[in-house]
């Protein structure tokens, strides 16, 4: 059995590391965001090494939520869960992702660029890199993280 041991990434508490306001970000205006603009910062529920930029949250909300996540080369993120539906589309790279409680390579499907994923809630899987991958999350929130092993959360170190 699982235990819910989500503490949420809240996007308000790292709102100034962000190039768009939260107040825009929540407020269901029209935002336009290039490349530039995004400001990356880390982001304590995963592996050090990963950085967020948030384009429109808040993530702990039951509101629509985009954000990317760049990730250096040979990056792992070990078997998780997330409690609502998740869609994952790959920016730059290849992003390398498995389903399951454990985590296994030879279970994993290369996603290039332009490639999506979209994982329902609770569905348990995994997640790699090769090479410095870029990708963009979207949903409706509240956005979380649960480790399969309590021991591979990031948050408890």
């Amino acid at each position: 059995m699982r235990k819910n041991l989500a503490v949420l990434f809240v996007a308000a508490s790292c709102a100034g590391a962000f190039s768009i306001s939260a107040s825009a970000a929540e407020s269901g205006e029209h935002i336009m965001v290039t490349p530039e603009q995004m400001k990356w910062s880390d982001i304590p529920s995963l592996p050090p090494g990963a950085k967020m930029a948030l384009i429109q949250g808040p993530l702990d909300q039951a509101n629509p939520f985009t954000f990317r996540l760049k990730f250096p080369a040979n990056y792992k993120i070990p078997p998780h869960w997330h409690p609502a539906i998740e869609h994952v589309t790959v920016i730059s790279g290849t992003f390398h992702l498995g389903m399951g409680d454990k985590f296994d390579e030879s279970k994993m499907k290369a996603l290039s660029r332009g490639s999506v994923a979209i994982m329902q809630p609770k569905t348990t899987h995994f997640a790699m890199t090769k090479e410095a991958t870029e990708v963009q999350l979207h949903g409706v929130g509240p956005w979380a993280i649960t480790y399969v092993n309590p021991g591979d959360d990031p948050r408890k170190k």
